[in-house]
């Protein structure tokens, strides 16, 4: 048995069973990979996958506990590998960073330009997604980014505070909203069409809370995950864009208002989110130093690494570049 078996038996299970991607995944030929499938089974004496004719179809009942162990030595495996390049002082690798479409866009190309100055050797791999599949994204990523209105995100690892934001409306000049001269109340905002991201239309959203708390039902005309499909539905005139203040506001909006959301919407978190038990290489808590730069970077060290209690200092607001 290698790690290298145990690499391509994980990457079939992640790839949907489907051998060609699974080769791909781990820059393989697709004869190497089966060849090693075939050879792992023939060790522990039994199959790992289900078959139909040539083509696999899901997990054996004795390959599930294969498979979840064979995360955690490969996991160990990386730790062991960023141990050892860390005390090497190597600092050449690559970076995975799962991540919302609207934290790539618009927090971090400052961060990880510093990160490519100070790290030349380090090339970085954007995932953008929404939150659940970041979250998702983890076994892969060295850490991840995702925001919640209040608490901490409880699943996926450790959570790392990095700033508070609101959310602001985006409307047309003309757009009756944009005549109020106050933030709307969420009733007045519920008379108009509104375009939000993708999260807003979940039952258990804080948009969707609020607007319940205050009675109210919201029109929600269309959803995006990206911040910029919303401005452009907005400027067909569908309605009135919802959205991350850090989205907004640059000379691209000129031509619409920007006006702030009602009070009643709480306040936003984004977080970076660790892997419980992940070795970060020193670039990476580099890079989640530089969007945390409130955190001691001794403290954020000892709390990944098990050694100190979660005690994070009240994350600053949002300020723009």
């Amino acid at each position: 048995m290698t790690l290298t078996q145990l690499r391509y038996l994980v990457a079939i299970a992640d790839s949907g069973f489907n051998i060609t991607q699974a080769a791909e995944r781990v820059h393989a030929t697709q004869p190497g990979l089966s060849k090693q499938l075939k050879q792992l089974e023939e060790e522990l004496g039994f199959q790992l996958f289900l078959r139909k004719g040539r083509s696999l179809e899901g997990v054996a009942p004795a390959g599930v506990k294969v498979i979840e162990s064979a995360r955690r030595i490969l996991a160990e495996a990386a730790n062991i590998r960023s141990y050892a390049a860390n005390e090497r002082g190597e600092h050449r690798g690559r970076l995975l960073l799962a991540t919302t479409h609207t934290q790539a866009r618009y927090v971090l190309p400052k961060a990880i330009a510093e990160l490519a100055r100070r790290y030349p050797q380090v090339s970085v791999d954007l995932f953008a997604a929404g939150d659940a599949e970041v979250l998702d994204k983890l076994d892969e990523a060295d850490f991840g980014l995702i925001s919640t209105a209040g608490g901490a995100p409880t699943t996926g690892g450790i959570a790392v505070p990095l700033f508070r934001w609101r959310r602001v409306l985006l409307v047309q000049k003309e757009h009756p909203l944009a005549e109020l001269g106050a933030p709307p109340t969420l009733a007045e905002l519920a008379r108009y069409p509104l375009i939000s991201y993708e999260s807003s239309m979940l039952p258990e959203s804080s948009l969707q809370r609020a607007f319940a708390a205050a009675g109210v039902v919201p029109q929600i005309a269309m959803t995006a995950r990206d911040a910029n499909l919303i401005k452009a539905y907005v400027r067909t005139g569908m309605g009135a864009g919802l959205l991350a203040e850090m989205a907004v506001g640059g000379r691209e909006d000129d031509d619409l208002r920007v006006i702030e959301a009602p009070q009643a919407l709480p306040e936003c978190i984004t977080w970076a989110v660790v892997p419980r038990g992940r070795v970060l290489r020193e670039y990476a808590l580099a890079l989640l130093h530089g969007l945390a730069p409130q955190i001691d970077p001794r403290d954020l060290r000892r709390v990944l690494e098990g050694n100190l209690t979660l005690d994070w200092p009240r994350p600053p607001r949002w300020q723009p570049a």
